[in-house]
């Protein structure tokens, strides 16, 4: 503040301090009151993995190879795209929203619902609202969640392709993580289990050959094997998100997110090194006019409440709160870790965001703007580009935009939508400027998008693998006949239901990849507001659990973010589907280019009348699923609030679902690194850092209901 009072340059690394600080002070003292007083962790309680292990879905896991699956499943789109596009509102904004929301909502909300759900023996976000809420706020609970989850997996999904698309060196890199993860499990499954240390040098170093590979792939024969178009990606996609959903977690899900964790925190601990050491000033302007006047290039809309549903996953996202009530609860090992696991790895996710925004706000604002602006706003040359962006006083010549794109060796930066390319082109300044110089340019420039590519995918087989979870358990209550559906050994249904899920997003995906006005640009909005919605729905699921296990001197906790991101998300939804704008609302733009049919007249971003259905079809259905997700989401508030007032005006009226009490053998610490007196515990029970069950064997077969 005193710098912008003063008019002088603000550095990079002031925000890496603030945000590093904020997280230390939140995770040290916020996240302990909330675990020890709010929510009453019991490390005597035995967890689902341990009362129900059965090696496939249910498996006590090592809480450091948790951490990292879990931060990989949470970790999608959001906190690499959203704040790259929240900067178009300027850097303060949005950096402010992300180091206050993830302390106060987003942290919070991830580790009371894996706390909740570890209670429910695992059960997914839905089933739990079905079951404490009560049949109508359940089942509109059970058909957002489901809707929503489809549409976020579509559109994490969609960032990718738009990554890969016509990269070989992305492709390839990203492809060999699958071999290298099932690799990675069989070895520590059946060659040398426990072994983790082992198993991580051997992973990372086969990591580190395929980013280096994947440049030498590009530059062979074998290159046009593996560039692929947005389609044949779609395809792809869909077969690895089925394929992930229905293997055993051990085999695929974990290793593999445990592999990419490491090269997620490592290349943004590089990142935040580098702004340390460079101190690049932030270029972007603190607060821009597009913040106030609503009608900026990148996406159309005023700072409240467009630039909160943008950011998303950053701050708060509704996304974790299917991953911590999906496959996290299932595979933790002691209650006391969801203080560690839930708030911890939002409180990372959240530091991604950070440098998302960071790497964006020091690239020129003119090149950003480049960047981010479509074609029918700038045009399609860098002449056309630099005076439409002058106009908006952000100054680029023509040879600036050219010789941008020929430092990373691509042919043209322009209008590279989606915030993936940004985020690239802001990392490669920053890293090139310690390593390599100007020549290295275009090698961290594709670094960062393979990067951003395998930060994306964990999330997609881990959400996949959820979305299965949650289909699962609607099925199976709907009658007593169905609850086969449910069983995680049966499988005709568990194909059968992954077999569901990925054609649904799948579809979606390629209605994204074939949009006319870009796929971003049409589901991205939808899913910033879906994603929010979600995120207030488990809120409101979980106050509802305190409020019904007598912690009602405790409900703010959920109930502060809760409405706060109601009252954001609701309003967002409003405008989305009935402003005027049609940069804005859909069914303005749905009536713009219907109008253009009936007149005969081509309108900007279609090249003919197919397109033009296309974008009508496209901005209904938008419309539509807007207002139905805004409307169960409220059904689902107005049955919460009933269950807690009837709680509070007959406490013990109302049961609470939880498993019953059963006493933990295993011996584990709380946190990853073990305190003192943990250590003398493992070291009693004669048990590793990782923890266990003392006395039993760590060989291949060492399911702890066994």
């Amino acid at each position: 503040m005193l710098a912008l009072s003063r008019g002088e340059d603000v550095s990079a690394a002031w925000m890496v301090a603030a945000a590093l600080g904020s997280y230390a002070i939140g995770y040290r003292f916020y996240s302990r009151f909330i675990a020890t007083r709010v929510l009453r962790a019991d490390p005597t309680r035995a967890t689902p993995a341990e009362r129900m292990g059965d090696g496939h879905d249910f498996h006590a896991t090592d809480r450091r190879v948790l951490l990292g699956h879990h931060f990989a499943g949470i970790s999608g789109a959001g906190p690499l795209v959203g704040p790259v596009l929240a900067a178009q509102m300027g850097y303060l904004p949005g950096t402010i929203w992300i180091i206050v929301g993830v302390i106060f909502a987003g942290a919070v909300q991830d580790m009371v619902v894996l706390f909740f759900s570890t209670r429910r023996d695992g059960k997914s976000l839905g089933q739990i609202a079905r079951e404490e809420i009560g049949p109508v706020g359940g089942i509109a609970a059970v058909v957002a969640i489901f809707s929503i989850m489809i549409i976020i997996l579509a559109v994490l999904a969609l960032v990718v392709v738009n990554a890969l698309a016509e990269s070989p060196w992305g492709a390839f890199s990203v492809g060999m993580t699958i071999p290298i993860a099932l690799f990675m499990g069989v070895y520590l499954r059946y060659l040398r289990p426990g072994k983790i240390a082992e198993v991580t040098v051997i992973g990372v170093a086969l990591l580190l050959f395929a980013i280096v590979s994947g440049r030498w792939v590009a530059n062979s024969g074998l290159a046009d094997a593996f560039t692929l178009d947005p389609r044949t990606l779609v395809i792809a996609l869909v077969l690895y998100g089925f394929a992930a959903s229905v293997a055993p977690v051990w085999l695929l899900l974990v290793p593999r997110d445990y592999l990419s964790t490491f090269m997620k925190i490592g290349t943004i601990a590089l990142l935040a090194v580098a702004i340390v050491v460079t101190l690049p000033n932030l270029q972007m302007e603190a607060v821009t006019d597009f913040a106030s006047n609503g009608d900026g290039p990148v996406f159309a809309g005023s700072l409240f409440p467009f630039v909160f549903i943008t950011i998303a996953c950053g701050a708060l996202s509704g996304f974790h709160s299917l991953i911590s009530s999906g496959t996290t609860p299932k595979m933790i090992q002691k209650e006391t870790q969801v203080r560690t696991i839930g708030y911890g790895a939002m409180l990372m996710e959240s530091s991604v965001a950070v440098m998302a925004i960071t790497a964006a706000c020091v690239l020129d604002p003119g090149i950003y703007f480049a960047m981010n602006a479509p074609p029918a706003v700038i045009g399609d040359t860098v002449q056309a580009a630099s005076e439409t962006i002058s106009s908006w006083g952000f100054t680029v010549t023509p040879e600036q935009l050219a010789a941008a794109a020929e430092s990373v060796e691509e042919e043209s930066l322009l209008s590279r939508t989606g915030g993936a390319p940004t985020l690239a082109l802001g990392l490669a300044a920053i890293l090139a400027d310690i390593i390599g110089g100007d020549s290295m340019m275009g090698f961290w420039y594709h670094f960062a998008i393979m990067f951003e590519a395998l930060f994306i995918l964990t999330a997609i087989d881990a959400g996949t693998r959820v979305g299965r979870f949650v289909l699962q358990d609607a099925i199976a209550s709907i009658h007593p006949k169905f609850a086969k559906v449910r069983s995680n050994t049966w499988w005709p249904g568990i194909l059968m239901i992954s077999a569901i899920v990925v054609a649904l997003w799948g579809y979606l995906l390629w209605v994204g990849v074939n949009d006319p006005l870009g796929g971003i640009n049409t589901l991205y909005p939808i899913f910033g507001i879906s994603n929010q919605l979600l995120g207030a729905v488990a809120l409101a699921i979980c106050t509802v659990l305190l409020v019904k296990s007598g912690r009602l001197k405790y409900a703010w906790v959920t109930v502060l973010p809760l409405t706060w991101v109601s009252v954001v998300t609701l309003t967002a939804s409003w405008q989305k589907v009935f402003s005027g704008d049609p940069a804005v609302g859909f069914l303005a733009r749905r009536d713009l280019y219907q109008d253009g049919i009936d007149a005969g007249e081509l309108l900007p971003g279609a090249s003919d009348m197919g397109e033009m259905r296309t974008i009508v079809n496209n901005a209904t259905l938008d419309a539509v699923l807007s207002a139905v997700l805004a409307l169960l989401v409220i059904v689902v508030f107005a049955d919460a609030l009933r269950i807690c007032v009837k709680a509070v005006r007959r406490p013990g009226s109302i049961p609470l679902r939880e498993s019953p009490h059963v006493e933990s053998r295993i011996v584990a610490p709380a946190g990853l690194i073990a305190t003192k007196e943990e250590r003398a515990e493992l070291a009693t029970a004669g048990l590793g850092p990782g923890g266990g069950i003392p006395g039993q064997s760590t060989g291949p077969r060492q399911e702890v209901h066994e």
